[in-house]
């Protein structure tokens, strides 16, 4: 928690000489700084005994709960950690959303890094505008209204000094209103050239999130109720399916893995083990964030992040096939598989888990019942056209006179000649 060494000893000295009173010289102090310096001067801080954030009059527990679950920043809260919690773990900062007077809605990062951040009072519901905690990023880049890193020295409150911090406004891309901002704070990772650059990014894709949110007050299904349960359908055949009351809507099969696993894994899953469930091709933390940020662009906030899991009700096909299974259905339940849709074509590891988990239950249940329509149904679906086990047990069952048990039986020679393989 440290500032970097690269931070020059004459910024230090020029603000030792503004607070004797001098003038720095101009190629000292950066003038935004300097502006800043003024300000906060103006503004009455003590820069020895600064306690940032204490005079702003935090709300009580419960006022500050309601406020920041209905801020507009709420909404984009699991995109901004989508993007950027992953990649700041371990890294000794803290990423802060704030509003538009500064006041800290959520501070997040692993917890020493929060810890450190705490003994400066950088904690939610604290006020870090530039009024009441002097020269910082996040209170500067509202003052400023654009994005600005403040380095060390350069912060106007003497306890704050060996911070770095980094933070751009975010604003409605429709009203153009400000809304807050976003900021890392923390200590050399926060110096870095790209931190700004980083911050900048995550609020483009903040606001653009925001802008596809934007409603038209004139339309009919603006105030129409929220559909209570999503629906998610992978066993048809053609694209899966995303019906949320309105018009079905065609997912990519990566999005369809990727509800059908969070639906399966309720309890959530990191991007870790995301990763491994859908491929085992070394599929990389950035390439699993990209595809949730596009999820949540093409269907709104759906999921939260670390670990990633469902915020909406959500039901499948598979949990019908499930239920069939479940209550002896066979017949509805091989009808319901069909050709497997998703589950057959999927490569991705997780998926043809759950797979092989549904065709097994189904098997297991129709062998423990000996039901022979059944047992016909399946053995003329694609998945148990060559279960020989299948074959067998169908074979057995029928009476001897049968003419479909002399089928049965050829059809166990045949798969027993090609498998090598007799059960």
């Amino acid at each position: 928690m440290r500032e970097g060494t690269s931070v020059s000893t004459h910024v230090r000295r020029a603000y030792e000489q503004f607070l004797a009173g001098q003038t720095p010289a101009d190629d000292t102090v950066r003038s935004l700084v300097r502006e800043s310096w003024e300000r906060s001067r103006n503004s009455g801080i003590d820069p020895d005994e600064a306690d940032p954030g204490h005079d702003s009059g935090p709300l009580s527990d419960a006022d500050f709960e309601a406020y920041r679950a209905t801020h507009r920043l709420a909404a984009v809260r699991p995109l901004v950690q989508s993007l950027m919690l992953d990649d700041i773990a371990g890294s000794g900062v803290v990423v802060a959303l704030t509003d538009k007077q500064g006041r800290l809605l959520w501070v997040e990062g692993d917890s020493s890094a929060r810890d450190a951040a705490a003994r400066i009072n950088f904690v939610e519901n604290s006020v870090w505008s530039e009024e009441t905690v002097g020269t910082n990023a996040p209170g500067l880049a509202l003052t400023v209204n654009r994005g600005v890193q403040i380095i060390g020295p350069e912060h106007f409150s003497g306890p704050i000094q060996k911070w770095n911090c980094a933070a751009a406004p975010v604003h409605d891309p429709v009203s153009g209103e400000l809304l807050g901002v976003i900021d890392v704070t923390g200590g050399p990772a926060a110096a870095a050239p790209f931190a700004l650059a980083a911050v900048r990014s995550v609020v483009a894709a903040v606001e653009r999130e925001l802008q596809s949110r934007a409603v038209d007050l004139g339309a009919p299904e603006t105030f129409a109720p929220a559909p209570a349960t999503r629906r998610l359908t992978v066993l048809a055949d053609g694209p899966a399916q995303w019906h949320d009351g309105a018009a079905a809507r065609s997912l990519s099969p990566r999005h369809a893995e990727i509800l059908l696993l969070l639906q399966t894994y309720s309890e959530g899953l990191g991007t870790e083990q995301l990763a491994t469930l859908l491929s085992d091709e070394g599929l990389g933390a950035v390439t699993v964030r990209a595809e949730i940020s596009r999820l949540r662009r093409d269907l709104g906030d759906v999921l939260t992040s670390r670990p990633y899991r469902l915020i909406v009700d959500l039901e499948s096909d598979i949990d019908e096939l499930r239920r069939h299974i479940a209550t002896g259905e066979l017949i509805a339940a091989i009808r319901t598989l069909g050709r497997g849709g998703l589950l057959a074509e999927s490569m991705a590891p997780g998926v043809i888990e759950i797979f092989d988990e549904v065709r097994e239950d189904l098997r297991s249940r129709m062998f423990g019942t000996g039901d022979v329509t059944a047992l016909n149904a399946w053995v003329a679906s694609p998945h148990g056209r060559d279960d020989i086990t299948a074959w067998n047990a169908l074979a057995q069952r029928l009476p001897a006179s049968h003419p479909q048990r002399a089928v049965a039986e050829g059809r166990v020679r045949l798969l027993d000649r090609r498998f090598g393989v007799r059960r």
